[in-house]
């Protein structure tokens, strides 16, 4: 080759390699999340492994499940256009105007199987531990969590409710550790709780009565935009279990 230059090409047996390697690490990663996770869930619920496992891959499934409970109307004015984009008629709004209709619904990945998660495991701590106290712990981290969750959430128009992944569900890891003085089973549990029910208090709830504004057709308690906060600081709470 002209001035030195050298042109190497990888042979077929250098790209299988290459996809093999690609494929594993695409099977590999989740498979070691999902067991990792499960582990975590088993130390926190007290479910054999395999079925921690099966409720993890369960939650994720049923996160694409959303139940309409109701929808919230706002009229609009709509100023029409015609093509050059004048507004020959500003005042008037058109015949398909004045409408905007959204749906409020409930994810049961995201919000129905974590809320009876955490009543379960409230009922299985009372019966080892102080179940006063333990209430006590558990309202005041849910009440800092809602708060944390409810100031870092952002409501965006025309896409929805977005509440960053990590920071809510690390306040309630924090919350769990030192409202219960150490890790094991109570930290575990008061963070799982105000993790579930703080982001969902926060995040979702305290922002409905603006989602009408918001110009999207459904709005999902526990769905696209609080999921994976809900689900990051479940997994996160029981790691410390």
């Amino acid at each position: 080759m002209p001035n030195g230059i050298r042109v190497y090409s990888a042979g077929p047996l250098t790209i299988l390699a290459l996809i093999i390697v690609i494929g594993l690490v695409v099977i590999i990663v989740p498979l070691l999340f999902l067991g990792l996770a499960g582990k975590a869930i088993t130390n926190l619920v007290g479910l054999s492994w395999l079925t921690a496992t099966a409720l993890v891959i369960l939650i994720l499934v049923c996160s694409l499940v959303n139940i309409p409970v109701w929808k919230i109307r706002r009229e609009t004015v709509r100023i029409p256009h015609d093509g050059t984009g004048q507004s020959p008629d500003a005042f008037t709004p058109g015949e398909d105007g004045g409408l905007w209709e959204t749906t409020i619904a409930v994810n049961l990945g995201g919000a129905i199987i974590p809320l009876a998660l955490s009543v379960y495991l409230l009922y299985r701590a009372t019966l080892v531990m102080n179940g006063n106290l333990l209430y006590l712990q558990v309202t005041a981290a849910t009440l800092i969590v809602a708060a944390i969750a409810f100031v870092t959430t952002r409501a965006v128009v025309g896409v929805g409710i977005r509440a960053p992944l990590f920071i809510p569900g690390l306040t309630a890891l924090l919350c769990g550790m030192l409202l219960a003085g150490n890790m094991g089973l109570s930290a575990g549990v008061i963070a799982f709780v105000s993790a579930t029910f703080g982001i969902l208090l926060g995040a979702d709830i305290a922002h409905l009565p603006h989602v009408g504004d918001l110009e999207v057709l459904q709005v999902s308690i526990g769905g696209a935009g609080t999921f994976g906060a809900i689900f990051i600081g479940c997994i996160l709470s029981a790691f410390i279990a």
